[in-house]
This record gives structure tokens, C-alpha cells and sequence, in this order.
């Protein structure tokens, strides 16, 4: 399996990568691992990845050979004496993490954090000032960034409800309060996209409906709060949306299901509607691969009569997707960029 830019920088550095008790956060599925185990084969191995995609393809590939976490929240009984860390593609996720592992590192633990540059790497120093000594860059190639730092041991106790944002929102008669981690879509306010899709959603929404690509819960507590016969559902590939999802709902006063998945590999239902916002962009670069497979594969998931309505860059050639995998769609709105498509099977 071949390595990721920032896999080979490390493997290219990987005199500072001996330990007893390593801790990778969110490295991708490359071949990472087995390069690492291959040079030190009785190192005690997590992974611990808040992205179910990731998550699902390491504990496939390497199974047996590390432990393997998907969580919202890293929580451990060990300490580590080394922590590699993929810089993440929200920069206020960096500082979340960091906070977050601190608990299970000694002052002697060595923190890595690498990755490429056009992904705000090199602005390490500044985000992980609070949180690390002896901040460092420690080498560079393929267009990527290696930086070093030890362990501030003397921060207080992680306590994850501190790192939720929150916001209100009022659309017609309806008020919303929303929380986030970072990391999560649209962290602070309400997107555009999401908005339209809200002015324009069916006329009725009752029965069993899916928010696939929930985020924060946004559409889900728009719709359980107008239609309150829909029974939720609510699926993302990040465990720190999911997180997030179940505290906006609970602060609305609602209920749903919430479950992690990667596009529709965990779906096992069948829905009456499905709603999304559906994501685009994955890490630095465009990426239509998910959102397009779940058009394409969605109609199996839908009840007699179900429908799908999203909200797109209007830009994306969704719709000739949902026409021929769904079936006859209709332009609902386009507006500021953003277009809403509706299809429903008979």
C-alpha cells in the first residue's frame, strides 16, 4: 500500500518514532502502519481516528496488529510516550486534539504533528503554543512539514462540553440552539446551503427520515421541531459531528437516532425521506466520491413513495446523478450558488 506525502516524510524520520506506547491521531489509511511496525515490530500501536472512513479501513487492514479507537473523545488508561499526529483539515480541531490527548501523555511524551503544507501546517507553532513545549520544526519534504514539540503536562483537565460552540438560529416560528466541536461543518453559524434547503423542504415530512451527513444536527432539529411526526435518524462519518448531533438535540428537546457511517455502509433501514446537506470537500482537496455513491445508491434504502431532497453547490451535476439512480427530479430552488433537488420514487 503506498504512502501519503506526509507518511513518507515521517517514514523518512523515523529515528523519532520509536516508542513502547505510540499514539497516532487521525493518520490516513495508507501504509503507514505497516512500514512503522515493520521497522519497530514490539511497539504497542493505537490508532485513534475520529473519521469512521479512516477508522474502518485501518482496523481492516491492520487487525490484530494495533488497537483501534473512533471516538469523539480519546480516553485511555496509558500513557503514551509518543503522539503522531495528522494535522487536520479545520485548524481549530489542532487544539481540540491536543487538549485532548494531554491526559495520557507524560512530560517526557514527544508530540509529531505533520502535514502538508498548503493544509496550514506550518502554522503549528502559533495553534499549539498553549499546549506544547519546545515547539519545533524538525524537517520538510514533498511539500509537507514535520513539526516537534513535548508534552505540557501542567494544563488543566480536558472536559469536552468546554469546546462546544453555540449558536441560535430563528426561521419562521422555529428557534434552534446549536452546538459544535470543532472541526464540525459550519461550526459557527448557519450556512447558506443548509439555510435554503430549510426554506424549501417538502410539504410533509412524517415517518421514518434520514439526515445523511448530519453535522451539528442542523436539519434534523429543523425538522423534528416542524414536523414532529418524523421519526430521526442521523448519520456523519465524523465522530465529532455525531458528538455534536446528540447535544444540539438534546438541547431542543428532541430524540433520533445517531450512528457513524461511511456514506451508506452502516445503513441497514429503509427510510420514507431523505434529507441532506451532503459533504463535498474532504481534507484540502474537492472531493464528490462519498455524495455521489450515496445518490447513486440510496434508492435501495427508500420505502414505497420516499423521497430525497438536498442542497448542492449548484455548480455539482447532482441532479443527472438523482434522475437516473432515483427518478424524476425537480429543481426546487437555485439560489446564491446553491440549488435544492427533489426526487421521490413511485
Amino acid at each position: 500500500m503506498s504512502l501519503s506525502n506526509p507518511s513518507q516524510l515521517l517514514m523518512r524520520n523515523s529515528d523519532l518514532l520509536e516508542a513502547d506506547h505510540p499514539l497516532l491521531v487521525n493518520l490516513p489509511a495508507d501504509g503507514f502502519i505497516g512500514a512503522y511496525l515493520e521497522e519497530y515490530p514490539d511497539s504497542k500501536l493505537t490508532c485513534f481516528n475520529n473519521n469512521f472512513e479512516q477508522y474502518q479501513a485501518l482496523r481492516q487492514n491492520y487487525r490484530g496488529k494495533a488497537e483501534f479507537v473512533f471516538d469523539s473523545q480519546y480516553r485511555s488508561g496509558q500513557k503514551h510516550d509518543l503522539v503522531v499526529i495528522a494535522f487536520p483539515k479545520s485548524k481549530a480541531e489542532l487544539a481540540y486534539t491536543l487538549a485532548m490527548i494531554n491526559p495520557q501523555l507524560t512530560e517526557k511524551t514527544l508530540v509529531l504533528i505533520v502535514g502538508e503544507n498548503k493544509g496550514g501546517v506550518k502554522s503549528t507553532g502559533k495553534l499549539a503554543a498553549d499546549y506544547l513545549h519546545h515547539i519545533a520544526k524538525v524537517a520538510s519534504a514533498r511539500h509537507c512539514t514535520l513539526f516537534s514539540g513535548q508534552a505540557n503536562t501542567e494544563l488543566p483537565p480536558f472536559d469536552m462540553q468546554a469546546w462546544f460552540k453555540h449558536y441560535h438560529f430563528t426561521l419562521g416560528d422555529i428557534k434552534l440552539e446549536i452546538a459544535s466541536l470543532p472541526g464540525v461543518f459550519s461550526q459557527n453559524a448557519l450556512d447558506k446551503g443548509t439555510e435554503l434547503l430549510l426554506h424549501h423542504l417538502p410539504a410533509q415530512l412524517d415517518g421514518s427520515l434520514l439526515d445523511f451527513g448530519c453535522g451539528a444536527g442542523v436539519i434534523s432539529c429543523f425538522i423534528g421541531k416542524k414536523y414532529p411526526k418524523a421519526q430521526l435518524t442521523l448519520l456523519d462519518v465524523s465522530a465529532l459531528a455525531l458528538a455534536s448531533a446528540e447535544k444540539t438535540l438534546a438541547l431542543n428537546g428532541l430524540s433520533g437516532k445517531v450512528f457513524p457511517s461511511n456514506s451508506l455502509s452502516e445503513v441497514r433501514e429503509k427510510y420514507q425521506h431523505i434529507v441532506s446537506n451532503p459533504p463535498f470537500h474532504q481534507g484540502v482537496k474537492t472531493h464528490y466520491v462519498a455524495t455521489e455513491s450515496f445518490l447513486r445508491q440510496i434508492k435501495a434504502h427508500l420505502k414505497p413513495r420516499g423521497s430525497v431532497t438536498v442542497v448542492a453547490n449548484n455548480f455539482l451535476s447532482y441532479k443527472p446523478i438523482m434522475e437516473q439512480a432515483i427518478g424524476t427530479t425537480t429543481t426546487v430552488a437555485n439560489e446564491k450558488g446553491f440549488a435544492i433537488y427533489h426526487s421521490r420514487i413511485k
